[in-house]
């Protein structure tokens, strides 16, 4: 075996050279992020004039292979993959001429030393041989067509990232090729008689590696000078490794915690703060002054002392040092140091933080609350606090206010949520360090008189007994009674039945007689907890209850009692959710914000945050979309819902190039698909936190909202029909901010929209074909300049590649549809940019579509008549009609038998309407009707869910969990002639009534209700 050190480009050269991936390696897998750290060296390769930068070792066993020299890569596989893929995009953008170098054909140079051999065969060409699995991907990369790229591959996502950072020009690529040329590496090659594997097993071994702290310390001191290295370690680093007991990874991460409100993994711990550093441009001798100030505050944590000089403070601070919670170090580093610069908390306002602080990781961990929340509590809790006036007064009070307006995971356990929990906490059955703690307190609370609990427990002098033992003698069995078993197991690990003595061993299964009285038993019991069952004569179920109600009033109000606060907000605060909150009810709620990686983002709706998180996410670890949107296998559950063909979805959203997401999908469904990808980007669930406007404010609102808009078009819609006959004819006034004119040609149409700061009019594209709507809108555009001098203005062009739709959009500013006043001029704008439309660019699309739309102008008709024809079984009594809640392609209506099993609700359906169901005379065709009867779930209350649930089962329809729409029947379809005729069409629909009104009374038979049913429902 030989080592020696090379340059990285010398050891890739050479027309002979080979490189072989072995089978036995894994595939490539670096990630976006490594790729970016090894981009940014080499910038400051460049930045910084460097001579050279160590990019590792790589380990080779050469193997002969005729006239070539095959170098099998034992490690370092990783490394040389990505310099090659780095080369090759520099190569591929010169010749495309996407980028310039100054160096005479460096392309050419490039690819014949470092990609391929030019003159082998085309099958040993390649010099990098990757593994089977990515051999496919870096042949195609090479190749050059981007049309073959395997865009799931880690191979083509990291090419594409290069490419993207080479284009963005941040250094002369001839600068960046020269870093790379600097790029150093120890070579080790072995001999014949080496064993690839033993060495192999020794490179990856478990054997003492540098910590965290260690590479800290050697990123900061190898960078000064020698004289300087030891001024600074003496100075400060040697302080930092005294005050964290030599611990300096654990201190470093509560420090970033600190600094940067994100707690990075302890195996992160270094990368988090060499990126921390540079980003944040610390001069080295602040960093190490401050760091040393905090590892002085965390040195305190770790023994217990505050050095306030206040016993009760640090007797709190040993107690939670005990229970070993680490969660909470770094803002209690952060109340010590506000006590420490300028006295901005008293002593006792540390006291009562420390204490509080106790008090709710103890109520947590009696009911059992999950501990996920805590790292994310603990972390933003000191800006929380000092962000409602950002001042520390009254920090306190606006403390406790924080704590008690935490909900679901991260909530402090109320009096009548604890007080239940311990009494029936199998407390024996504790974890040993919660359990020591719990009778450490109620052996001391409230006494100066205390004794060692912890140290005599530690050193087996004291033990926690049962006083009913947990093997019953034959005098217990007596004393008990008939009812022993059930006595025994309910009341044996609880807290009533439990105390400390020092002499276990000796009462082991004594009577209770024997237990109390005995030369060292419960009445000469030095243990307060010992003094109330000294007094009793029998031990049983009664005692047991009796002491345990005791207890339990005692943990409730005067070991870890409940704090209040008196602080009000002056604004009021959102309610907040993670995630990871699976229990949190988000049905009806509006989102105002989200927080991740600590920032906060405003956002319109949940459509607008799910847009923000999937993109973030994509752009942190491009494979894992990559390979959901090319899976082929229907057992990948996210698969559904990203493709690389929009046409594949309802509403494609544009995450990056061939790459879409359906944004067509309930909140619910957003929420779930987030938690799934999540778990794919191995991220934190807990770190995603929601801002949610006020619930009842919400529905005050929506209703308030959706009778603006009904008399908004109540008024506009007559006039804007007046002006357009042709377009907005079959509209009604509705409860949304849009009205929706069509014109003969099926999925384009005219929207009028009114907004609380605008009024708008748009052409709209929106066939379900995407290439449809974007050729239709490039021809548009080609006759932009005549648009807009026959209409007299500028509009807004918008391709949207992003969406399946397209639009051309002019707007009224400083109009709202909240004032009334300003209603005469919104309507007077919708309705002439509304006619422009129609006259200028219609006549314009027509030209070019031609009449080829039949089917449209059909289902025109058909809507007319189906309408018609509606009003006058509405009329006969037979059904009622809805039009303001109909369609172009659906009239609905409902029947007084339904209406009477599914009566109106006190909240708004997906129809905004308070009926759950509907019929639907259904028109998708042109050519054919039928009506279905459909159900829907949406505000439902539970015990709604549940009959509607029953009904669906009942009907032997499939339940499928989260449903939101649901057909439970339909008629047969009819046919229509082709001149669609008032009779034949009036005909067609009467048939389809008797057969839907048919299968409606074989429903109801079926689900055979009982009168009782029947009066649950209508209740």
């Amino acid at each position: 075996m030989k080592g020696s050190e090379a340059q990285l480009l010398r050891f890739m050269d050479g027309v002979n050279n080979r490189y072989v991936i072995p089978v036995y390696q894994r595939k490539y897998d670096w990630k976006i992020d490594n790729c970016r750290q090894l981009y940014e060296d080499l910038k400051k390769i460049v930045i910084d004039g460097r001579n050279s930068h160590f990019f590792g070792s790589i380990v080779s066993q050469v193997v002969p292979d005729g006239s070539n020299i095959e170098f099998h890569i034992i490690d370092g596989q990783q490394r040389l993959t990505t310099v090659t893929l780095l080369l090759l995009a520099i190569c591929n953008l010169i010749r495309k001429g996407s980028i310039e170098s100054e160096i005479d054909r460096l392309d050419e140079q490039i690819m014949y030393r470092f990609i391929i051999a030019q003159w082998a065969k085309d099958d040993d060409r390649i010099k990098l041989r990757p593994v089977k699995s990515d051999r496919g991907a870096f042949e195609k990369l090479i190749a050059g067509d981007p049309e073959e790229y395997e865009l799931a591959s880690n191979m083509t996502i990291n090419y594409r990232f290069f490419c993207d950072q080479l284009l963005k020009e941040e250094i002369p690529v001839d600068s960046l090729y020269e870093a790379i040329g600097k790029l150093q590496i120890i070579s080790i090659t072995l001999d014949g008689d080496d064993n690839a594997q033993l060495i192999f097993e020794s490179l990856n071994s478990t054997g003492l590696a540098l910590t965290e702290g260690d590479k800290i310390r050697n990123y900061i001191l190898m960078g000064l000078k020698p004289k300087e290295q030891n001024e600074y370690f003496n100075k400060y680093w040697m302080k930092i490794e005294d005050c964290t007991g030599n611990d300096v990874s654990s201190f470093v991460r509560d420090y970033l915690s600190i600094k940067q409100q994100i707690t990075p993994t302890i195996h992160n711990v270094y990368h988090s703060f060499k990126n921390y550093v540079e980003s944040e441009k610390i001069p080295v001798n602040s960093l190490l002054e401050d760091m040393v100030k905090y590892a002085r505050i965390y040195i305190r944590l770790m023994t217990g002392k505050s050095g306030l000089y206040s016993q009760k403070l640090d007797d709190c601070m040993y107690r939670l040092h005990r229970l070993e919670i680490t969660v909470t170090e770094p803002f209690f580093m952060e109340i010590l140091r506000l006590n420490q610069d300028g006295q901005k908390l008293s002593v006792d306002d540390v006291t009562q933080i420390f204490l509080i602080t106790e008090n709710y990781l103890f109520r947590r961990n009696i009911c059992d609350v999950p501990t996920n929340a805590l790292n994310k509590v603990f972390l933003n809790l000191n800006r929380e606090v000092i962000r409602y006036d950002n001042t520390t007064n009254d920090y306190v009070d606006k403390f406790i206010y924080t704590l008690l307006s935490k909900k679901e995971s991260g909530r402090f356990p109320d009096d009548e949520e604890f007080s239940q929990a311990l009494e029936i906490k199998s407390v024996y059955q504790m974890r040993g360090k919660y359990k020591a703690y719990l009778f450490e307190r109620f052996e001391n609370y409230g006494t100066l008189e205390t004794k060692d609990v912890y140290t005599l427990l530690d050193n087996g002098t004291y033990s926690i007994e049962h006083i009913m033992p947990q093997h019953l003698t034959p005098a217990w069995i007596e004393s008990l009674g008939p009812e022993v078993e059930e006595i025994h197991a309910k009341w044996l690990h609880r807290l009533g039945n439990l105390t400390l003595t020092a002499y276990n061993s000796n009462m082991s299964n004594a009577t209770f007689e024997e237990k109390r009285d005995a030369e060292r038993g419960y009445k000469k019991s030095g243990l307060r907890m010992n003094q109330l069952i000294a007094t009793k004569e029998h031990w049983g179920p009664d005692e047991i209850q009796e002491r345990s109600n005791e207890m339990v009033e005692i943990a409730t109000n005067k070991i870890w009692p409940m704090p209040a606060s008196t602080f009000i907000p002056k604004e009021k605060e959102f309610d907040s959710c993670s995630l990871d909150d699976e229990d949190f009810d988000l049905k009806g709620r509006d989102i105002v914000k989200y927080r991740y990686q600590n920032l906060e983002t405003p956002v319109s709706s949940w459509a607008d945050m799910f847009e923000h998180v999937v993109k973030y996410l994509h752009s942190k670890d491009k494979s894992v979309l990559s390979s959901l949107a090319y899976s082929t296998s229907n057992f990948i559950e996210l698969s559904s819902y990203f493709t690389s063909d929009p046409n594949n979805l309802r509403q494609p959203l544009k995450i990056d190039e061939d790459l879409y997401v359906e944004k067509n999908t309930s909140t619910s469904m957003k929420i779930s698909i987030l938690r799934r990808l999540f778990v794919q980007f191995h991220a934190d669930p807990m770190d995603l936190i929601f801002y949610l406007r006020d619930a009842k404010q919400d529905r005050i609102a929506d209703n308030n909202r959706f009778n603006l808009r009904k008399r908004y078009w109540t008024y506009a819609l007559p006039l804007i029909q007046e002006a357009n006959t042709r377009s907005f004819r079959n509209c009604h006034p509705n409860t949304t901010n849009t009205i929706c004119g069509s014109f003969g040609i099926s999925g384009f149409c005219i929207n009028c929209v009114a907004n609380y700061d605008e009024a708008r009019v748009d052409f709209y594209l929106s066939k379900s074909n995407a290439d449809e709507n974007k050729t239709a809108f490039d021809y548009l555009k080609e006759h932009k300049d005549e648009i807009e001098d026959a209409v007299g203005s500028t509009l807004v062009w918008n391709r949207a590649d992003e969406y399946k739709t397209s639009w051309i959009s002019h707007s009224l500013k400083n109009v709202s549809i909240t004032n009334e006043a300003d209603w005469p001029r919104m309507t007077k704008f919708q309705a002439e940019w509304s006619k422009k439309y129609l006259d200028i660019i219609l006549p314009i699309l027509e030209e070019w579509y031609g009449d080829n739309d039949l089917d449209n102008a059909a289902k025109e008709k058909i809507a007319y008549y189906a309408r018609q024809w509606s009003k006058k079984k509405t009329e006969d009594g037979i059904i009622q009609v809805d039009l303001d809640h109909s369609s172009r392609t659906c009239t609905r209506f409902k029947t007084k038998e339904m209406s009477e099993m599914l009566p109106d609700t006190e909240e708004l359906s997906g129809w905004k309407t308070y009926n759950h169901y509907f019929f639907e005379i259904t028109n998708k065709t042109g050519h054919s009707v039928y009506i279905i009867m459909c159900l829907n779930s949406t505000n439902l209350n539970t015990e709604q869910k549940a009959l509607y649930d029953r009904i669906i089962n009942d009907s032997s329809k499939t339940l499928t969990e989260g449903w939101i729409w649901k057909t439970l029947f339909r008629s047969a379809t009819f046919e229509l002639n082709d001149a669609l005729t008032e009779k034949d069409i009036f005909d067609k629909l009467d048939l389809a009534l008797e057969d839907v009104l048919n299968k409606q009374k074989e429903f109801l038979e079926k689900i055979n209700l009982s009168g009782n049913l029947l009066h649950q429902i209508n209740q």
